[in-house]
């Protein structure tokens, strides 16, 4: 007596949009070795070849030590006020329904979709003497273009965003039970920010202000327009660079570039570093 079989149904096979790992991974380490990593290893290289007499010519310039104290002290203040600011702009999005939320919240991104010159030549002509704030700060004696306070300003006008973007899906994430829970023990508002908000943000905004210190550290276009370009009073250190290439000193080029690479290096390792840090500390406190 034949038996009846019927056709086994199979699940139709998934296929991925790429091709498997090895392919997908080759292709993209190519990609990544060809833009990122072959330039940054010739710039190693070169620097390397300088040998420490080099090195040390190059960097006891009093020009170069004028240009990387306007570069990192202006970095640092920027993103310094930006994180703050960034702070409290993310905890106006979140935390409060206003007319116009969803345009601040885009307007936040502008920076990066504007130009940099762009937005050089713009604050240029807000902040000059004779600008639209400038013409009534002139009188007061008080000085924003061509001077560190411009570059302040126009890096927390580029490092602002990172500020923000980092802050956000941390408060949105927070929620409001922690601080209704605070608030019911009897804790003030400062009592509540300090002992429940600011733990929970503290890793975000040392991130935040990582990632806009090592963008101002080395941001060119919107600052050169509103510095003035001064040696050794407002030039800083990507300034230098090129002037330095044009002048024929390659070698001080590739010293100072080297030295900036190292800096940004630094501030992507603080990174990757303080989530990891915060994890342990919370474990270890978990633990105890």
């Amino acid at each position: 007596m034949s038996t009846l079989t019927l056709p086994s149904l199979s699940r139709p096979r998934w296929r991925r949009p790429l091709p498997g790992l090895g392919l997908s991974l080759g292709l993209g380490m190519a990609w990544l070795g060809v833009v990122v990593l072959l330039p940054l290893a010739a710039l190693t290289f070169r620097a390397a070849g300088l040998g420490g007499d080099g090195w040390l010519r190059a960097i006891q310039d009093e020009r170069v030590q004028a240009a990387l104290k306007v570069s990192f002290g202006t970095a640092f203040a920027a993103a310094l006020i930006a994180s703050l600011a960034g702070a409290l702009v993310a905890w106006v999005l979140v935390r409060y329904r206003f007319p116009g939320r969803r345009l601040l919240d885009a307007l936040v991104d502008l920076p990066f979709a504007l130009p940099t010159a762009v937005a050089g030549i713009a604050l240029t002509a807000i902040y000059a003497p004779n600008g639209w704030l400038g013409r009534y700060l002139e009188p007061l004696g008080i000085q924003v273009a061509y001077q560190p306070a411009g570059i302040v300003i126009a890096l927390v006008f580029i490092g602002l965003p990172f500020a923000v973007r980092t802050v956000q899906p941390i408060l949105e994430s927070l929620g409001h039970e922690q601080e209704q829970a605070a608030a019911s023990l009897g804790a003030s508002r400062l009592t509540t920010l300090r002992r429940v908000v600011l733990p929970e943000l503290l890793p975000a905004l040392l991130t935040g202000f990582s990632l806009a210190f090592a963008r101002a550290l080395g941001e060119y276009g919107s600052v050169i327009f509103i510095a003035g370009n001064k040696p050794y009073e407002t030039e800083i250190a990507p300034l230098l660079i090129t002037i330095r290439l044009e002048e024929y000193d390659y070698n001080g080029a590739i010293a100072l570039a080297a030295l900036m690479l190292a800096a940004s290096f630094a501030c992507l390792l603080a990174i990757n570093l303080i989530p990891l840090l915060f994890r342990h500390e919370r474990r270890s406190r978990r633990d105890d």
